[in-house]
């Protein structure tokens, strides 16, 4: 986690209602987080936090690509990320994450946000991801050359079945 270090977040200390941060997350970034979606990549992360009266509010601006495996091939590929995404973070006695709301121990202050990062950027790849060249290839393909084999088979021999019954 040492090379983490930089991603922490002092909120304690902030000295006025707004401060911005920015950072590059290559590929050394992803391989100490040790997340299973993104191996390498570059992202230019910019962070804004906004203390409220209550909270503060982490807005990061995400932009860059990442690299994930194509669906298709099993080669990879570039994914492009672009987003903006905000968490809202107060103090508490104990560290607490219900999904809207991050609770950090008022003892100490700080987040760390590198997981954040990663979390943000890994929502950002679509379920399916597939190089152009392959999805090409797929959708030039006739749907009968799409069909298992075995299940062409299977359905002509219901077809046939179908047809000798009406007989």
């Amino acid at each position: 986690m040492e090379k983490l270090d930089g991603y922490i977040v002092d909120l304690k200390g902030m000295q006025s209602d707004t401060v911005s941060y920015h950072w590059q997350a290559a590929t050394d970034f992803f391989s100490a987080v040790q997340g299973p979606e993104i191996k390498q990549g570059l992202l230019d992360v910019a962070l804004r936090v906004k203390r409220t009266s209550c909270a503060y509010e982490l807005t990061f601006q995400l932009k860059g690509e990442v690299e994930v495996t194509c669906d298709r091939c099993l080669e990879p590929m570039s994914q492009p990320i672009e987003a903006e995404c905000l968490l809202r973070v107060k103090m508490g006695d104990e560290f607490a994450d219900d999904g809207d709301v991050v609770t950090i121990p008022q003892r100490e202050g700080t987040i760390n946000v590198a997981w954040n990062i990663y979390e943000f950027a890994a929502l950002q790849i679509p379920l399916r991801h597939v190089h152009a060249t392959c999805e090409q290839l797929y959708s030039d393909s006739s749907e009968e050359e799409r069909i298992d084999p075995r299940w062409a088979e299977l359905k002509k021999a219901m077809n046939s079945k179908t047809v000798n019954s009406k007989s």
